[in-house]
């Protein structure tokens, strides 16, 4: 199994589970809480197929990767996402990430700009800026992210289990979008995740993310679907839009948070019809 050390605890390396297939292009897939790079098996096969090469990577704390004791800001998380893009030596690759994935996606341009970078796909975004603020009045307020912190610490398995429902909106998707094998999937995937991880990575999902969204200059494709109960349209993709020079929204209507599976064509047809589009001329 490959793996990439991406720091160290105690005496113990931090590593990084990740695989690496294909040729071309590289497509870097960086996959949503609180799951793994296996939730991109719908996007693997035809990116693969279309001469892609597709790297998926586990973040610290979930699937096969290190599960450390710290380490769940979007500075470090965009550094292990930094150490993975230098170590492969990845160059003009496409980022695609999907929900807390996004955040790596945005921090990384932010903080570490785009000379390795041609694109990037962001799926139910996380940015701008989800927690309420003085000067942010659009957000979510701070105690529903307790209340989820609170949820996990009682019962994780409870809580994954509420939190794969409003993922797939399972109660109106059931036997249609999602199946119950797709369901259970999902939520044993996340019962694999560090205990440690799933309760900080909470916390990282009130960055703000405004001074990276400004910094972006690569061409930024935003699909989110308009019934997301995770991260909640009006206040993610439909506000990210705006603020990127180059961009394009594409909104699925009546989707779920859970697009990348349960809407896999539509967002399998919206990247390939985005990647396929010839690359932003820079100055």
């Amino acid at each position: 199994m490959p793996f990439i050390t991406v720091g160290t605890e105690n005496s113990a390396p931090i590593d990084l589970y990740y695989e690496d297939h294909g040729s071309g292009q590289p497509i870097v897939l960086i996959h949503g809480f609180p799951f793994n790079g296996a939730t991109w098996e719908r996007q693997v096969s035809p990116l693969l197929a279309a001469g892609y090469r597709v790297i998926t990577y586990d973040r610290r704390g979930f699937g096969s990767s290190a599960q450390p004791a710290f380490g769940y800001d979007y500075d470090t998380l965009a550094a292990d996402l930094d150490v993975l893009m230098t170590e492969l030596d990845l160059r003009n690759a496409i980022l695609v990430g999907h929900s807390m994935g996004t955040g790596e996606v945005t921090r990384y341009l932010g903080a570490y700009g785009s000379d390795r970078v041609d694109r990037a796909v962001l799926l139910a975004p996380l940015a701008p800026y989800l927690r309420q603020a003085p000067d942010n009045p659009e957000g979510v307020e701070a105690s529903l992210f307790e209340g989820f912190k609170q949820a996990i610490v009682e019962d994780r398995f409870a809580y994954l289990t509420q939190f794969c429902t409003n993922f797939f909106n399972y109660d109106e998707n059931r036997g249609r979008l999602v199946s119950e094998e797709a369901f259970r999937a999902h939520w044993e995937i996340g019962a694999r995740a560090s205990a440690k991880a799933t309760h900080d990575c909470v916390d990282a999902w009130g960055t703000d993310f405004r001074a990276d969204v400004s910094r972006i200059d690569v061409p930024i494709l935003i699909v989110q679907g308009d019934k997301d109960m995770i991260l909640p349209y009006p206040k993610t993709g439909q506000r990210l839009q705006p603020l990127l020079s180059d961009s394009r929204l594409v909104t699925l209507k009546g989707a779920p948070h859970g697009i990348p599976w349960a809407n896999g064509d539509q967002v399998n047809e919206a990247i390939m019809e985005f990647i396929g589009s010839p690359s932003m001329v820079r100055a």
